[in-house]
């Protein structure tokens, strides 16, 4: 095994998912020479996932719809727990990365008068989510992989990344491992930009597949020197497959609901009134994973533990035309048609809202030459995504993140690199292959129960440091691991790493639920039922190495003032109201 090959590059862009591809991009418009690694095939990375939209405030279906509208949906139904420079940013300049995008092939759904055509999404004031069909995801994918090809950018999608290549807090590069052969590399790099994805994979029922999101972008992060932030905010999709048991979290996008949707009880009770009488169907993310949820733990759910989305009440031409691969993908997997019977459907993990603690401006992190985007990154969702969002923030902040790679690219008279770090990775791969009576398998399942089980849904002291202490003797049994590389087989080893990562990312994950005493957005308390008041409890859980960090949030762009004095359901209008102003 070859453990000396060397790639150098201006910028190392580690993941091939939407945020590294725009990353990329940004950097070599810049004139400078990038590279792209990712685990997955560059074409299925989990970006192909996010099908429903892209928000963008053009005011096209509703006109009294701009970006003002777009920053008070947003910091409001995060339960004010972004970052406003962040959203801010987000919310003007989304129109132009849409734009751009299309313009590169992603071809969305026009207008008659060829404007794009916006639909509903869950909390936001108006239409404002641009589309294709049910695969809007896949269509920025492609074309941001079409771009890529035109400006020559190497994607390199056999790579494991196991270390990032840190001296003196600054970031010279990464070591990584080809998945296949086993073949080492050492790429070094000016700067290195981590669009590596969350950790939702570690919950039993997950919208991530096999092999991503496992948390290990976070772990190369916390290993550097950098801070993890409020990773307690994890978001459950409401609707995420429940039958066959082998796809059981696979995600219903929420297009579905968008375009008419209704969710019912075992009784044919359309039960979202209950929960919010206004927006019904298109509340929060998070307001309709705890209604689906406490419809089935009372007892109101299906024989087989979910409640029913049921969208036959329109035509089948319809459905085809607005959600094709939700209809495809339920006739394949459970023999459904769903323009003539119901989905069912439960909370699934879905989204990392938490992160690598990065600046507002730049997106760098606190080490030098390392930068983070897209959901690696924290600040933009505080504690509840609303659907649609996420696909801006991998163009708007991968952009933004390239650029000012480059920029400190270029700055540079000099990179250092040392020896020492690349054999320490190698000394740490080397340590990782070794025999025992442990299987990876059965402890990634084991672990994956145990989130589900201990911090899922709703949380409390007593099942979060039952989680821990079991976390605990978890990694106890890393070291004991069975790992072969057998015909040049990396799957064990990979296996491994993962495990690793995810053991990490899950403990610090229940240490944040466990510090945050009170239920705000994605986070519930069933012993701390309560949110507090913002301005007194809004604060940031931070984590550097094994130290926690707590920070009260600084909203000087948003007037506190009318925040504290007007009612939530009122809070979207008279904030915008404000803003206009």
């Amino acid at each position: 095994m070859n453990h000396n090959l060397v790639d150098i590059n201006n910028v190392l862009v580690i993941g091939c998912g939407g945020a590294g591809l725009r990353a990329a991009i940004e950097a070599k418009l810049n004139g400078l020479q990038v590279s792209i690694l990712g685990k997955r095939s560059k074409k299925d990375s989990h970006t192909v996932l996010a099908a429903g939209g892209i928000n963008a405030a053009f005011g096209n279906i509703d006109p009294n719809d701009n970006w003002r509208y777009h920053f008070a949906d947003t910091y409001l139904e995060g339960y004010e727990l972004g970052d406003p420079e962040l959203i801010e940013r987000m919310c003007i300049e989304s129109p132009y990365y849409v734009e751009e995008i299309d313009k590169w092939g992603a071809n969305f759904k026009k207008l008659d008068n060829n404007k794009f055509d916006q639909r509903y999404f869950g909390a936001h004031k108006y239409r404002r989510t641009c589309y294709s069909g049910d695969y809007t995801g896949q269509s920025i994918l492609n074309a941001l992989l079409r771009k890529s090809l035109s400006l020559k950018i190497p994607i390199h999608d056999s790579q494991y990344v196991a270390e990032l290549l840190v001296k003196d807090n600054k970031c010279f590069g990464a070591m990584s491992f080809n998945i296949i052969t086993g073949e080492r590399t050492a790429h070094f790099a000016d700067a290195v930009i981590l669009c590596t994805g969350g950790h939702t994979r570690i919950w039993k029922n997950s919208t991530s597949r096999e092999y991503e999101n496992t948390g290990d972008g976070f772990h190369l992060g916390l290993k550097a020197g950098c801070e993890l932030s409020d990773m307690e905010m994890v978001q459950f999709h409401p609707t995420g497959t429940v039958l066959p048991t082998a796809t059981r979290g696979t995600l219903v996008t929420e297009a579905v609901r968008g375009e008419g949707g209704l969710l019912l009880n075992s009784k044919g009770e359309r039960f979202m009134a209950k929960y919010d009488s206004k927006r019904l169907e298109l509340s929060t993310r998070d307001r309709v994973a705890m209604a689906n949820y406490t419809e089935i733990i009372e007892g109101r759910g299906t024989e087989n533990g979910g409640v029913f989305l049921d969208i036959s009440h329109k035509s089948k031409e319809f459905i085809l035309e607005k959600i094709p691969n939700i209809y495809r993908q339920f006739i394949e997997n459970s023999l459904i048609d769903i323009s003539k019977e119901p989905m069912e459907v439960s909370p699934t993990a879905h989204y990392s809202m938490g992160g690598l603690k990065v600046n507002a401006l730049d997106h760098s992190t606190r080490i030098e030459g390392l930068f983070s985007a897209g959901e690696a990154a924290s600040g933009l969702h505080g504690a509840n995504r609303l659907g649609g969002n996420s696909l801006a923030e991998i163009l708007i902040f991968g952009a933004h993140a390239g650029r000012a790679a480059a920029k400190l690219s270029k700055a540079l008279s000099s990179q250092l690199r040392s020896r020492k770090c690349i054999s320490e990775t190698h000394d740490y791969l080397n340590h990782s292959i070794s025999k025992g009576n442990e299987n990876v398998y059965l402890l990634k399942s084991e672990l994956r129960d145990l989130m589900w089980d201990y911090c899922g849904v709703i949380r409390n002291e007593k099942s979060l440091i039952k989680g821990i202490n079991r976390i605990n003797d978890l990694e106890s049994f890393l070291p004991n691991t069975d790992i072969r590389l057998e015909f040049n087989n990396q799957n064990d080893l990979i296996n491994k790493l993962d495990l690793h990562s995810s053991l990490i990312t899950a403990k610090v994950t229940l240490l944040s639920a466990l510090e945050r005493k009170e239920s705000r957005g994605a986070h519930q308390r069933s012993d701390f039922q309560k949110t507090e008041d913002a301005c007194k409890f809004n604060i940031n859980i931070l984590m550097k190495g094994d130290k926690f960090i707590i920070k009260r949030s600084n909203h000087k762009s948003v007037n506190q003032e009318l925040i504290n004095h007007i009612e939530r359901s009122e809070r979207e209008e008279e904030i915008a109201k404000k803003l206009l102003e």
